[in-house]
């Protein structure tokens, strides 16, 4: 845990009625029945028994913890227990891992030191708890610069053991199960931070179900309302995919006993997050999600080394059964993800016409899917050992990044999470080597995944032997020869051209060097002309010139210069001895004084950020809204999920809580996020685009005409017409959310409109 979570988490004595609800004794059962529970987990699982050494890590947890409390009132021993538990059961660690979960908060919190572990367990079992102490400060502190470090330290220790990374993982798990006590500010800053990274990486190390449960956890924390919503609509849907599922199982069971496999069919319901994931990005509501029901064929494989064609045997089979969705096939299995996942993918036709997904796996590819990379070591004395080859390439990606220092925070956790999140194509080389790629990347991505002399002295490709731009996005099966030229080097325009960290990173760097060379022309420059006008170069002189040309820093002005942007006059010599004052710095000093400070330090009485308390929640009225500013990056309405963020000029922004931008914030700068709540009672309007789209005939555009007469508060209307498709945007002063949903069903009621609902100017798929 983080010393931040382990603050918020403890509870100093006296406790209160609600937490001296179990004596000394019962408090024992509790904590003996949780290690006990692990023992026997740990015991039915594949790892040699280890018993003795998990026991004396426990007893040597339990006297450090010893009279510490959770700020639920549970012991804090209950914690690393937890910890363990997932560690041993949902990732499937043995004895090492188990007890570093164990003790991972131990060096951390008490007097035990890295030394007194070493002599008791062992320099394997230290060092994993050394890195994960490493790692307890928060990822997402107050200061940017200490976020980058801890983050790279986070990243870095997978190089060393990836263990380390899977005990942080179950740590963060555990402490999104018991979020529920913690105020609602840090419920927002945790949760945002689970999504931004550790979700990321869960995926990313093939931890499944993890991923998922810390993304449910996390939405369920960060959009409550919505969460509910869609708790209650799946809860009233379930009879009719259980009718569903017994009608659309029974032929499957009969044709998979009928060729003799063992094999369990499961029941997939899609998680809430990913259903309200999809309900945003496609603009769709609740109903139109096709997919919520998937079924999972895992089978045990008549013949290990067969494995894969029995699975292609089945899919086959299926296909008699019923009709195959003829685009959304998926073969995981002739080029397995980076995270080494396994399977078949389908959509089929039920007698009841409905879509239903379907996944086909072996067991060994289940556990592999659920368990992620911990799960390989169980197959290492068959045919089927994990290639850790996979696991290298990727750990050494994001080594190449952190070695390359990112001037900002925002930009090193962009790049680290364009690392984590790809779906992924195949590609060729001239010599057809197959490649692993990105999905979305382009020929510039691929040439410096090749390497960096390759990528930063490209301009151009030939793909499939067609010449292409640099900003070619390539596709499935694509060869791509790379053309190079030494007099080429990396323009910042290519940053528009790349997706991949690597290629942003190495972009980047060769950018700061290009600057760096630049600004020495510029010095060079500078001084040469102080010396041929009979100056002595020195700063005071340098910083006379720079405030004369208005630059920030003597670096800016040295770039300017050695860019050829501008050339040194007169003007500067006048300046240098004392002329042209006028015209010269005194026109600067009002930048340079008290109001610069003023603006760091906001303590005028007009100022929200000097009254509010951080752990309560804003109520956003008239009063305080008159005081804050709306995002423009995502327009909040009341009825919106948002948060208010103090920004470092003491203003208070208002960002919806899925804008893009507040995740970053709340990943970045937690404790700067304020939880708000609306209490606007429609005295106050705000402005809401809604975007249409629809079939263009003759009197739907009157249609709308009358629709907008009746409805007072239209601000701007934009339409347009192109092949029989009408698309446009309507931009109303409302009250709140349900305003918009009301004008959104009025517009769809229009005959020929076939969609309308409400977007952010920052929309992709709204109109231009």
């Amino acid at each position: 845990m983080t010393p931040e979570e382990i603050k918020n988490n403890l509870v100093t004595p006296p406790l209160d009625d609600k937490q001296k609800q179990l004596s000394d004794s019962e408090e024992e059962k509790l904590v003996n029945d949780a290690f006990q529970k692990l023992i026997d987990t740990y015991i039915a699982s594949n790892h040699r028994k280890k018993v003795d050494i998990i026991t004396r890590a426990f007893n040597m947890a339990k006297v450090a913890h010893q009279g510490v409390r959770r700020r639920s009132g549970e012991p804090y021993i209950m914690h690393p227990l937890a910890v363990a538990q997932i560690a041993c059961e949902e990732i499937g660690l043995g004895s090492t891992s188990i007890c570093a979960a164990l003790l991972h908060d131990v060096v951390e919190d008490t007097d035990y030191t890295y030394d007194d572990i070493a002599n008791l367990f062992g320099p394997r079992i230290a060092n994993i708890v050394e890195g994960v102490t490493k790692i307890s400060g928060n990822v997402f502190g107050e200061q940017a610069s200490s976020q980058a470090e801890t983050l790279k330290k986070l990243l870095l220790t997978m190089s060393d053991d990836v263990r380390v990374i899977l005990i942080k993982i179950s740590d963060r798990l555990h402490n999104m199960r018991t979020l529920g006590s913690m105020p609602t500010g840090k419920k927002i800053k945790i949760a945002g931070e689970t999504t931004y990274i550790y979700a990321p990486l869960a995926d990313r190390l093939g931890l499944n179900k993890i991923k998922s449960e810390l993304e449910d956890l996390s939405f369920k924390y960060e959009h409550p309302e919505e969460y509910q919503k869609i708790d209650d609509m799946l809860a009233s849907t379930a009879a009719e995919r259980e009718d569903i599922f017994e009608q659309f199982v029974p032929p499957i069971r009969n044709m998979l006993e009928a060729r003799g496999f063992k094999f369990h069919i499961i029941q997939r319901v899609k998680t809430h997050f990913s259903i309200w994931s999809k309900m945003q990005n496609k603009k769709v509501a609740f109903d139109n999600i096709f997919d919520i029901l998937a079924l999972r064929i895992v089978y045990v494989p008549q013949k290990r080394s067969d494995e894969i064609a029995e699975c292609f045997q089945i899919y086959g089979a299926l296909t008699r059964l019923y009709r195959p969705h003829p685009t959304r096939f998926r073969d995981w299995l002739s080029s397995p993800k980076a995270n080494g996942y396994q399977a078949l993918h389908n959509t089929f036709m039920s007698k009841q016409g409905k879509w239903i997904e379907v996944q086909i796996r072996s067991d060994r590819m289940d556990d592999i899917a659920e368990h992620g990379f911990a799960a390989h070591w169980k197959y290492k004395d068959n045919n089927y050992t994990y290639d850790e080859g996979e696991l290298d390439k990727w750990v050494d990606s994001i080594k190449e990044i952190l070695d390359d220092p990112q001037p900002d925070t925002i930009d090193l956790l962009d790049t680290i999470k364009l690392n984590l999140y790809s779906k992924e194509i195949i590609v060729f080389t001239p010599k057809g080597e197959m490649r692993t790629m990105p999905a979305n990347s382009t020929v510039l991505d691929f040439a410096f995944s090749i390497h960096s002399f390759l990528g930063s002295h490209c301009f151009g490709a030939k793909v499939n032997n067609k010449l292409v731009p640099l900003s070619y996005r390539l596709k499935p099966g694509d060869q791509i020869e790379i053309i190079t030229s030494r007099s080429v080097q990396a323009e910042e325009a290519w940053m528009n051209y790349v997706t991949t960290a690597k290629a942003r990173g190495k972009i980047l760097a060769s950018l700061r060097h290009q600057r760096r060379e630049k600004v020495k022309v510029g010095e060079k420059i500078v001084n040469d002309y102080l010396r041929e006008h009979d100056f002595e170069p020195n700063t005071t002189l340098i910083d006379k010139m720079r405030i004369y040309h208005g630059f920030s820093s003597r670096d800016e002005l040295c770039l300017a210069i050695g860019e050829g942007r501008m050339k040194l006059d007169s003007g500067d010599v006048d300046i240098l001895r004392g002329r042209n004052r006028g015209r010269g710095w005194r026109k600067y000093v009002p930048f340079i004084g008290g109001k610069k400070k003023e603006l760091q330090n906001p303590s005028d009485k007009g100022n929200i950020t000097t009254t509010i308390n951080r752990k309560e929640t804003l109520i956003l009225n008239e009063e305080t809204l008159s005081k804050c500013e709306m995002a423009t990056c995502c327009h909040p309405i009341p009825g919106d999920d948002v948060l208010a963020y103090i920004t470092p000029e003491g203003k208070l922004q208002i960002h919806k809580r899925r804008c893009p931008k507040a995740t970053k914030l709340k990943t970045s700068f937690g404790n700067n996020i304020i939880a708000t709540r609306w209490d606007v009672h429609k005295m106050m309007e705000f402005a809401a685009t809604i975007y249409i789209k629809g079939v263009d005939r003759q009197g739907t555009l009157h249609a709308i005409a009358d629709l907008l007469q009746e409805r007072p508060g239209l601000q701007h209307i934009e339409l347009d017409a192109n092949d029989g498709i009408f698309e446009g945007r309507l931009t109303f002063m409302l009250h709140d959310t349900d305003e918009v949903k009301e004008v959104c069903e009025q517009l769809r009621t229009i005959e020929n409109i076939e969609t309308a609902y409400r977007v952010e100017t920052s929309d992709k798929d709204a109109p231009k």
